[in-house]
C-alpha cells in the first residue's frame, strides 16, 4: 500500500530592509564663501552634491543587498525640494526607492534624529546606516542620537561591517584613537560609516535613466508628528586663519631653538 505524499513547504526568513540617510551638501571641491554678515555660508549658485560619507553608507548598503543579506535599500533625505536630486543620485547608484521629508526649516542633528526615528518606526528596517558626519557642519551627532532614541545598539566610525544573519548580529570594526575596536552588535543596529569602509561606485548612464522611474515618497515633518525647532544658536561663522609661510632653518640646532623658544612646542 502506497501512502499519499504530502507537500512540504520550506519557508525562509524574510531578508531585512536597509535604510540609508543621505544629505545634500556643498560639493567637497567647492571653495566655501562666508556671508559678509558672518551669519553662515553663501549658498547662492554653489554646486551641491551628496555628502561623501553618505555615499559610503549607501555603497555599503548596496553591497550587503548584493551579497543576499538584504532585500531592499531605501534612501532617505530630509530638507528642501532640491534634495530630490540627491535622492535621484542614490537611486541611480542602486537604491530601490527613496523617501523625501520636505522642509525648508533650518535642521539640526536632534531634529534629524527624531525624523529618522519616526521613519524607522514606519519602515521597520533591520539596519540603519548613516555617514559618520556631514562635511558642511561636521556635527557627528545624528547617528548617535537616533540610536539613543530607538534604543538600538550603535557602531560608529565603521571601517568594516560583517553581518551574520543566523546569529542576528553585526560585527563592526571601528576606528578609534588607539587603532581598531571590534564590536558584536545585535540586530537591528545603527551604523555610521568612516572613510576607509569602501569606495563608492559611480552611477552608470543606464542606471541614471532607470532612476527617473523609481519611486520617491514625499512626506513632511507634520505627517511624522515631529516639531522642527532649533536647539543650537549660531553666533558667528568665520573663515579659518590663513596658514603662515614656513621658515627655512640652516641647522638642527636652529630648528630646536625655534621650536622651543618661538613655537613653544617642546
Amino acid at each position: 500500500m502506497q501512502l499519499p505524499t504530502l507537500p512540504f513547504h520550506f519557508s525562509r526568513a524574510p531578508k531585512m530592509k536597509i535604510m540609508v540617510a543621505v544629505k545634500r551638501v556643498v560639493d567637497y571641491a567647492v571653495k566655501i564663501r562666508v556671508k559678509p554678515d558672518k551669519t553662515g555660508v553663501d549658498m547662492s549658485n554653489v554646486k551641491m552634491s551628496m555628502n561623501p560619507f553618505c555615499e559610503i553608507a549607501l555603497e555599503e548598503a548596496l553591497r550587503i543587498r548584493e551579497s543576499g543579506l538584504a532585500s531592499e535599500v531605501v534612501a532617505v533625505s530630509i530638507g528642501p525640494h532640491q534634495c530630490v536630486d540627491t535622492l535621484r543620485t542614490g537611486l541611480a547608484m542602486g537604491a530601490d526607492r527613496a523617501i523625501h521629508v520636505e522642509t525648508t526649516s533650518q535642521l539640526y542633528p536632534l531634529s534629524i534624529a527624531k525624523l529618522l526615528q519616526k521613519l524607522v518606526e514606519l519602515e521597520k528596517p533591520g539596519l540603519l546606516i548613516l555617514g559618520k558626519q556631514a562635511i558642511d557642519d561636521d556635527c557627528n551627532q545624528t547617528g548617535q542620537m537616533v540610536a539613543g532614541l530607538l534604543k538600538w545598539p550603535q557602531g560608529t566610525f565603521a571601517s568594516k561591517v560583517v553581518l551574520d544573519k543566523e546569529k542576528q548580529v553585526a560585527v563592526v570594526d571601528r576606528e578609534v584613537d588607539g587603532g581598531l575596536e571590534t564590536l558584536c552588535l545585535d540586530l537591528p543596529v545603527v551604523i555610521t560609516t568612516d572613510l576607509r569602509l569602501n569606495q563608492p561606485r559611480y552611477a552608470t548612464l543606464p542606471n541614471i535613466m532607470k532612476a527617473k522611474s523609481k519611486v520617491i515618497k514625499k512626506m513632511t515633518p507634520e505627517e511624522l508628528n515631529v516639531e522642527i525647532k532649533s536647539d543650537i544658536e549660531i553666533v558667528q561663522v568665520t573663515e579659518p586663519p590663513k596658514r603662515k609661510a614656513g621658515v627655512i632653518v640652516s641647522s638642527v640646532d636652529e630648528l630646536v631653538h625655534k621650536l622651543k623658544n618661538e613655537a613653544h612646542v617642546i
